[in-house]
């Protein structure tokens, strides 16, 4: 699948977005899906500026850039991802999803991450589209970084899934990124760990004026993966 096109719905937020550009950057043919068509194409063309090379880059509507791409991912608000993703269903079926999703709030106190029926926004999505195959990964990556850092992101990308052959496929994205691989941070419901601890991240840029990220020590990437 590695010449596979990935979907990005939600590619007009700046999370989106930022991924979009990556993973065009890096040669990737990407696809900016959108309730708004003009919003995505208007994202699409931002991306194209920005990876400096236009063939990799298009626009549609959400369910036309899914229904286009074996790999969608999702990096919309939680905030109505029930209702987007019901709706969606029919066509993110079979497809590998990787959820980016993090349930948080925001009060005077910080942000904080959101108790979610399912355990986690991944798993939610994984009840809501049982023939998908659902991953999470690439929650932690700071949408300013993505886009306007020059290089590669000195971060790791943690990834969570129950299939072993799909999380190893999203792994190999995070390349495009980091210039490493992802590294398997256990079966799906460890992203009830995953997700909210993006809000602790958020709290430390907030308090040092800073975009900050995760990287562990100690692992020793496989070169041939």
């Amino acid at each position: 699948m590695k010449s596979s096109k990935i979907a990005v719905v939600g590619g007009t937020g700046p999370q989106g977005k930022g991924l979009a550009y990556r993973f065009a950057a890096a040669g990737r043919h990407v696809v900016i899906g959108s309730r708004s068509i003009e919003r995505a194409e208007e994202a699409a063309a931002e991306v194209r500026r920005r990876a400096g090379d236009g063939r990799r880059v298009s626009a549609a509507d959400n369910a036309s850039a899914a229904a286009d791409c074996p790999i969608v991912l999702l990096a919309v608000p939680y905030k109505g991802h029930r209702e987007l993703v019901s709706g969606l269903a029919p066509v993110f079926a079979g497809k590998l999803l990787v959820s980016c999703v993090n349930p948080l709030g925001f009060d005077k106190a910080g942000a904080y991450g959101l108790d979610v029926e399912e355990g986690s926004a991944a798993e939610q999505l994984r009840d809501l589209v049982p023939d998908a195959t659902v991953v999470a990964a690439f929650h932690h990556l700071s949408a300013v970084t993505l886009w306007e850092h020059e290089g590669l992101v000195q971060e790791d990308v943690l990834v969570c899934g129950d299939d072993r052959t799909a999380k190893d496929e999203v792994a190999r994205l995070a390349v495009a990124i980091t210039g490493r691989p992802g590294i398997d941070g256990g079966v799906l419901r460890v992203a009830r760990q995953l997700e909210p601890l993006t809000a602790v991240l958020i709290n430390v840029n907030k308090r040092y004026k800073t975009h900050s990220g995760l990287a562990v020590n100690g692992v020793v990437h496989d070169p041939r993966a």
